[in-house]
């Protein structure tokens, strides 16, 4: 369908850029984005793609709000510890936005789960706090062809990476980490603005691909030092003996 005249006032401040224009708020509009985590960095990548105009989310995650999360999570509330992120976050998004449409999914993203629930997508935002679960996530990704944002958050350090099938996120972190038990935020803390930052900024990756503006940066890795107020970036190699994106024997 096509922009209305009031998503053309919503959305006049993107519309006036060139590199976006109304054929790329129409791509924005167009697009579903499954959103795998509605933690500290789902709580800053939400309001921006919702804000955005992206035309379909879908958000995953299968916790319910705790008294530590507000710290680091805008989307929630003391008075609403106790209840479910996904229907808290997606009260959020039809509150902001209802050209937005919004699906939950209230269960952990497994194995047995992951191609159903991100098949269909156009992107992928995997802001998880655990290895077992991203890596599950990107290699559902590379099954089914769809681009991965992999965003991270830890202590002062936070990284976010876009993968398209090769290289892929497991070619960067390896099989090490797909037991349960790796750390987390939880054991080593986070500081509650850098997840903030690090959401907003893969919402900022995801518009740049969906609207095809300015260069491909798949296989790059963005990092963040929130001591030094640093980004640097490092390429990502191909692992040739890669499991999930790696050459067939």
């Amino acid at each position: 369908m096509a922009l209305s005249n009031e998503e053309l006032d919503r959305y006049a401040r993107h519309i006036v850029l060139p590199q976006i224009g109304g054929a790329g708020q129409q791509r924005l509009k167009d697009a579903k984005v499954a959103i795998v985590g509605a933690g500290g960095i789902g709580a800053g990548a939400i309001p921006a793609l919702t804000g955005a105009g992206i035309g379909h989310l879908t958000i995953i995650d299968d916790d319910r709000v705790e008294l530590s999360n507000l710290q680091r999570q805008p989307l929630y509330a003391a008075n609403q510890v106790g209840e479910r992120k996904v229907d808290l976050a997606a009260r959020f998004v039809g509150k902001r936005n209802p050209h937005v449409e919004c699906r939950t999914v209230p269960d952990r993203i497994e194995g047995d789960n992951a191609d159903a629930i991100l098949s269909g997508h156009d992107l992928i935002i995997d802001g998880t706090d655990n290895f077992a679960t991203r890596l599950v996530v990107s290699d559902a990704a590379v099954r089914l062809g769809i681009p991965l944002i992999s965003a991270a958050a830890q202590q002062f350090q936070g990284q976010v990476a876009l993968f398209r099938n090769r290289p892929c996120y497991r070619c960067f972190v390896g099989d090490a980490f797909d037991a349960d038990d790796c750390d987390t935020c939880a054991e080593l803390g986070v500081l509650g603005a850098l997840t903030g930052t690090v959401g907003n900024f893969a919402a900022l990756l995801a518009i740049r691909v969906i609207a095809g503006i300015a260069p491909d940066v798949a296989g790059t890795l963005h990092l963040l030092d929130g001591l030094k107020l640093s980004w640097r970036q490092l390429r990502i190699s191909s692992d040739p003996n890669c499991r999930t994106c790696g050459d067939p024997l």
